[in-house]
């Protein structure tokens, strides 16, 4: 079975994820926004590969101070 590309449920959760971020931008997360983040990341995760047999066409990858993912 081909995996299909569903774009706007994932594109819509990295927005979201990067919109957050930026607002808090040169900080760590309090507790709450650090709850809040995971929740944003949990549902990038129910849009992501596997999800209903489908798979994101630009995942997220959450970078580290500096610009660092790895």
């Amino acid at each position: 079975m081909a995996t299909t590309c569903v774009p706007d449920a994932t594109a819509e959760a990295n927005e979201r994820i990067r919109a957050f971020m930026a607002a808090r931008l040169g900080r760590p997360l309090w507790p709450d926004e650090q709850a809040e983040y995971e929740q944003l990341l949990a549902a990038w995760a129910a849009a992501g590969p596997g999800a209903n047999g489908s798979a994101p066409c630009c995942p997220f990858v959450p970078s580290r101070p500096g610009g660092s993912t790895g």
